[in-house]
């Protein structure tokens, strides 16, 4: 299911109710003249608990402990106390007043200085020991962690509680609870508990985690909303220079760049667990940036965190996201090393930033503990499973729980299980969850079977016309060892059905042993990507989109069969080897795929022309991509929405004679991507495709440049060119894509609050063909082969309305050729944090 679909299920749900902490308050800070006063520090009396108001002033303060007073502070204040007459104080106003009296006492006031700032001062210190803090100490490491992902719908009232939405389901507000950082209400709707053994060597920078027990409730495909919610919340060392959350790099605060997008204060000192430190104030010097508001406190002397609190700046460029915050918990071994013990991380995922709006929790706690050092294993202990399959992890009985689990669950988290085994057979639940899934998955869910995808059932071409598209897969769950699917499809325009039919089963889970097979009969773009594969259903969007920029009717009709092997000796690395028996034949009349089988000749002026191709070819493939990460152990994989390097490697070999084949040839094909993060900078994604075919081929085996003659944006496609305006043998192409994030719109005033992103990028082909190749070629298309290097570069703008994204492409050259596109609009659609 698409993950953020699943999002907006959740947020139809909401809730209300009271918890029962001691201390609760809330309110907003202010100046003299009614202005909010932002980055606020305000704190429990007596206390180091504390929090830092958001832009608008706003704050939200919660302790088990009993408080009579606040402390308010900020810089360029006087300070000030607060009573608390009662345990629960919502919506105070607290207004701050100039400072009576600077002394000698230095304040600063908005843009703190970067000069004689003692904040700044014991920054650099722990700049200078942040790699010789913590586990970094130690050759070797070994621990037990306990980590607990949760996901709650928040702000709930009772008028929403009364909607006929929930008939039949009321009984789940039982369990709403209020949350400790912000003070809304709260209703958890999903969790899962997993404890690891963790093992780590410095020297070699390696990190094994063994799942040693998971427990796990929520609704059916909860291991994709596992996945999802792990992969937002991804492992983060506070120390970086950059943080990664929702595939975007956000400045730490710890960072050695921070002094230039940071103000930093230093606030205060005391003891914490016996140790002497030093507390920091900080917050951001511009908005719309993606950078943190809170506070840390630093040991004096080995300048190591020992807490720290943070949240994303309301104005930050992220979607879909109204929160973000984090707490980190330090503890001292043998007096100077500070291990991180309790890692906790809270999103706010709404459809918009106000205040009031319903939306979702997603949390993630982490638990470490049972620390041991320097113990050596040998480096093949740490090579990663391909397919991990242990039942048994999945079924610990509560023993296990009692006995593992660092910290006990609350009330209405050891609730959540029986509620949401309730929740699921509910008729009225089963039917929202059955609509959501549909939009998000593409495929409608009966037993045992799928049908769809949806979204092909209608597409238009000029040979077929409308075409229609019925199909559907086995499912029997996320872990299925075999998986048979199908379709047909009509034209109305041809009168022919098509059809496609494939099949795969995994026969070793260990090393993901698949044998697959199918045969797809159907009308297909063939230049629309370089690098291609047999893979029987897939789908060509350039032949069955509903729209198009200018004529095409460059299609071809196919019957293709084929059978493969594969295996995953390592983990992320695919071998497989396969046959296949295609015929190619042009599906219309304004286009031919004809060659010479005897070429013109004195004796024979006309020369011998064949109109279709019968192709055997064998091939071997290698595919490695480090750092992937998958769902689930079955023959087909969900992939988690992680960037990660990609490299792939064919070669394919033409077996004339072979069941009435034409040609002999051998083919090579290699593409890599490689995405890279430039810190504050964005993102980049570099694109690399070569390949070279040896031999005498004809124009339905030729590589064909690909171009994009739909209205939207097409991956590895060139934007301003048509259809078979190059065609090659031998090719290489070159990409680069980048995306601001928003950065540059952000230093603009104007433009700032659109929340608008940034894309720039550059494509360029060369490319040649053989002598040989041109001497056949008897299908009246021109071969125009891009010997001079062709390229076109584009800008675009994205997160418009938060789902459209438009690019404006340029043509750099070949500027003259018949119906050349000097100019380009593409647009697309898709959600974006």
């Amino acid at each position: 299911m698409n993950k953020l679909t699943l999002l907006l299920l959740y947020i139809v749900f909401a809730f209300a109710n009271v918890a029962t902490a001691q201390t609760k308050v809330s309110g907003v800070v202010l100046d003299k003249s009614n202005q909010p006063v932002p980055f606020a520090n305000i704190v429990f009396k007596g206390s180091n608990t504390g929090i830092v108001s958001n832009e608008d002033g706003r704050f939200y303060l919660e302790s088990p402990n009993t408080y009579t007073a606040l402390l308010v502070s900020s810089a360029g204040f006087s300070d000030k106390e607060v009573p608390l007459d009662k345990a629960v104080n919502y919506n105070f106003t607290i207004v701050l007043s100039d400072p009576e009296a600077l002394s000698e006492v230095v304040i600063y006031t908005g843009k703190t200085s970067k000069k004689n700032n003692p904040a700044i001062d014991i920054l650099r210190k722990i700049w200078e020991r942040k790699r010789k803090n913590g586990l970094y100490q130690f050759n070797q490491y070994q621990m037990q962690k306990y980590e607990k992902v949760e996901f709650d719908m928040n702000t709930i009232d009772s008028a929403f509680m009364k909607n006929k939405l929930f008939k039949g389901m009321e009984f789940v507000f039982d369990h709403v609870d209020t949350s400790d950082v912000t003070g809304k209400t709260y209703l958890p709707i999903f969790i899962n508990e997993s404890v690891y053994d963790v093992y780590g060597d410095n020297r070699i920078k390696k990190v094994k985690e063994n799942l040693t027990g998971n427990k796990m409730s929520g609704f059916n495909g909860n291991q994709q909303i596992l996945a999802f919610v792990k992969d937002l919340y991804s492992d983060y060392n506070i120390y970086d220079n950059h943080l990664k959350f929702f595939d975007k790099s956000f400045t730490s605060p710890l960072s050695r760049t921070g002094i230039d997008v940071y103000n930093y204060v230093l606030k205060d000192s005391a003891y914490i667990d016996k140790k002497w430190c030093f507390n920091i104030v900080f917050y951001p010097r511009r908005k719309n940036e993606l950078t943190f508001k809170g506070d840390f406190w630093v040991n004096d002397t080995t300048f190591a965190i020992k807490k720290i609190n943070m949240g994303v700046t309301k104005s930050a460029n992220i979607n879909w996201v109204k929160d973000i915050y984090i707490e980190q918990e330090f503890e001292v071994e043998n007096d100077s090393v500070f291990l991180l013990t309790r890692d906790y991380m809270m999103s706010d995922f709404a459809l918009n930033k106000k205040e009031k709006s319903k939306g979702v929790y997603g949390k993630r706690t982490t638990l470490y503990r049972n620390h041991k050092f320097n113990i050596q294993k040998p480096e093949k202990f740490y090579k990663e499973e391909v397919n991990f399959i242990d039942n048994a992890v999945y079924e610990r009985p509560p023993e296990f729980w009692e006995e593992n689990r660092f910290e006990k669950l609350n009330k209405d988290e050891a609730g959540i299980y029986k509620m949401l085994d309730t929740l699921q057979t509910v008729k009225r639940f089963k039917q929202l969850y059955n609509i959501v899934s549909i939009l998000g998955s593409g495929y409608v869910e009966f037993k045992n079977f799928d049908y769809g995808p949806i979204y092909s059932t209608f597409g238009y071409n000029e040979v077929e016309g409308l075409r229609l598209r019925v199909g559907g897969r086995t499912y029997f769950g996320p872990n299925d060892p075999w998986r048979l699917q199908a379709y047909t499809a009509y034209g109305f325009d041809d009168n022919k059905f098509k059809y496609g039919l494939s099949g795969k089963w995994m026969v070793d889970k260990k090393n993901r042993v698949i044998i697959s097979g199918g045969n797809r009969r159907d009308i297909e773009q063939i230049g629309a990507s370089l690098t291609t594969t047999n893979d029987i259903l897939g789908r060509s969007f350039a032949s069955s989109a509903l729209f198009t920029t200018g004529s095409n009717g460059k299609l071809t009709n196919i019957n293709l069969s084929n059978v493969s092997i594969e295996m995953e000796p390592k983990k992320n690395f695919i071998v497989q080897a396969g046959f296949s028996y295609r015929t190619l034949e042009s599906a219309s009349k304004t286009f031919s795929l004809d060659y010479y089988t005897t070429l013109p000749s004195v004796a024979n002026p006309m020369g011998i022309v064949k109109s279709d191709v019968k192709q055997s070819e064998a091939n071997i493939q290698f595919e490695y991509m480090p750092n992937r990460k998958t769902i689930g152990y079955g023959v087909e994989r969900d992939l988690v929405d992680s960037p990660f390097s990609h490299f792939f490697v064919n070669f394919s070999y033409g077996l004339k004679g072979v069941f009435d084949s034409d040609f002999a040839y051998e083919k090579i094909q290699v593409f890599y991507k490689q995405p890279i993060i430039i810190g504050p900078l964005g993102r980049s994604n570099i694109i690399l495709e070569t390949g070279k075919t040896f031999g005498t081929i004809p124009l339905g085996l030729m590589s064909v440049i690909p171009g994009n003659q739909t209205y939207f944006t097409i991956e590895n496609t060139f934007s301003n060119l048509n259809f078979y305006e190059f065609v090659t043998d031998q090719y290489t192409t070159l990409q680069w894509n980048h995306d601001f994030g928003g950065r540059l719109f952000a230093r603009i005033p104007f433009m700032r609050k659109l929340n608008w992103r940034e894309f720039v990028g550059v494509r360029a082909v060369h490319g040649t063909i053989s002598d040989a190749n041109r001497a056949i070629n008897a299908s009246g298309l021109p071969y125009n082969a891009p010997e001079k290097v062709y390229y076109e570069y584009h800008a675009g703008i994205g997160n418009i309305f938060k789902v459209f994204r438009i690019d404006f492409s340029w043509r750099g050259n070949y500027l003259d050729m018949p119906d050349a596109h000097k100019f380009a609009v593409k647009g697309s659609f898709g959600f974006y944090f």
